[in-house]
């Protein structure tokens, strides 16, 4: 059996997770404190251009970036589909995880929604601290006529996500046919695009506690206690979506795998401890190794299969992602059409593809900027929402964990029978 193909090195980017959720808290409070005094227009006019700056930073990264990443994945996800049997079956469920609980998340968090509706005083809270600018949704009709772009420089300078993704994912596919040094110097400019990326954003991701004060001070002296209540609403509803599909996960070990649900769970516990202490499903990697020794699951695939799911697989990926879009989408009154429901599946799955496991406001900013411009959704309300990126990003890492052995067990079944 063939080695999987090595994931790409990117700098090392280090984000303060927790400072930046203490500048939200810092400045809901100050917010909070000066609303209502005569002298608070005057500071808010002072401070609320840091916010939009920072917001600014935040966005001119994400094509770019979102870019090269996509080609560096779909590249390694061909080379690894490649190395034989349970590689392509691997591949084959991820693949298909993305686009079904993509596709759920598009049903099943409206109704979240309807039947735990956003609290009153604090529905337009988010929306209202940095603007309801949106991209054009179109139609059924526009959508199609929308995917391929006729001109790639002009779709991406109108920040026309959807095109951007079709037409570069068709491009690393084009990639593939290539002989191996054009290819290899292909790949070569990417990763040092992506690279040079992935510091930008670190750059701005730094400054992230002073956007988010400024956006949070702003937010919280125009609405009140209102956003406090949406941001609560917020992580509860998203963080529920990520636990939705972690319960997929006994489902395929029972179903699919043929397991027993009870030695799955006794398996799966230092998994999920170690899950839940360091949130990096590489970190619970050799946990991971363990519960499928112990489930029986043969050494060859596991040893296999697993490596190459932490590098390619995140399962709550395209359910959580989509679930931040339409919740943006109801806060700013933006509508979804058909359109950007499969706009918004579509690239929510090769977003994914192309995000390899960073921190997690990173990853936050990279996954979910691509899905929010294609449905045509402001990125805006995301800049305060990533300061509480890692309190949903627990529930993201039990999941993705989750599946990662689920999916290994499946594949291992399939090679038995």
């Amino acid at each position: 059996m063939s080695e999987p193909a090595q994931t790409y090195r990117l700098p090392e980017i280090r984000v303060n997770s927790v400072g930046t959720l203490a500048a939200l808290g810092v400045g809901l409070a100050v917010g909070l404190a000066v609303s209502g005094q005569s002298w608070a227009p005057p500071v808010v006019a002072v401070i609320a251009p840091l916010g939009a700056l920072w917001l600014k930073g935040l966005q001119m990264t994400i094509l770019p970036l979102v870019v090269s990443l996509l080609v560096l994945g779909i590249v390694q996800t061909a080379a690894a589909a490649r190395a034989g049997a349970v590689a392509r079956r691997t591949v084959g469920w991820i693949l298909g995880t993305y686009i079904v609980t993509g596709a759920a998340a598009m049903v099943i968090m409206p109704l979240m929604l309807r039947l735990w509706p956003i609290p009153g005083s604090a529905a337009g809270a988010l929306a209202g601290a940095v603007g309801k600018e949106a991209g054009p949704v179109p139609g059924l009709a526009d959508f199609l006529l929308s995917v391929l772009p006729s001109n790639i420089v002009t779709a991406a300078a109108g920040g026309e996500m959807l095109p951007c993704v079709v037409f570069f994912s068709i491009f690393a596919m084009a990639m593939g046919r290539l002989p191996v040094g054009p290819r290899q110097h292909l790949v070569g400019l990417f990763e040092g695009m992506a690279g040079a990326m992935m510091v930008m954003i670190g750059w701005v991701l730094q400054l992230a506690p002073i956007g988010v004060f400024a956006l949070a001070l702003n937010l919280a002296v125009k609405t009140g206690t209102g956003a406090i209540g949406a941001l609560a609403h917020y992580v509860a509803l998203v963080a529920g979506m990520g636990g939705l599909v972690l319960l997929c996960a006994p489902v395929l070990v029972v179903l699919v795998a043929r397991l027993s649900l009870r030695a799955w769970l006794s398996a799966m516990v230092p998994a999920f401890t170690m899950a839940a202490s360091t949130q990096s499903s590489l970190a619970s990697l050799p946990a991971m190794l363990s519960a499928c020794s112990r489930l029986g699951v043969r050494t060859s695939t596991a040893e296999f299969s697993l490596p190459l799911s932490v590098a390619l697989f995140r399962a709550t990926g395209p359910a959580m992602n989509i679930a931040v879009v339409i919740y943006v989408a109801h806060l700013t009154g933006v509508p979804i059409t058909l359109g950007a429901m499969a706009a918004g599946v579509l690239v929510a799955a090769l977003a994914e593809l192309g995000t390899p496991s960073l921190p997690g406001a990173i990853s936050f900013v990279l996954s979910i900027g691509p899905v929010a411009l294609a449905m045509g959704v402001p990125v805006g309300p995301l800049a305060l929402l990533v300061a509480v990126e890692m309190l949903p990003d627990l529930m993201r890492t039990l999941g993705n964990v989750a599946m990662d052995v689920a999916v290994t067990a499946a594949v291992d079944r399939a090679e038995k029978v």
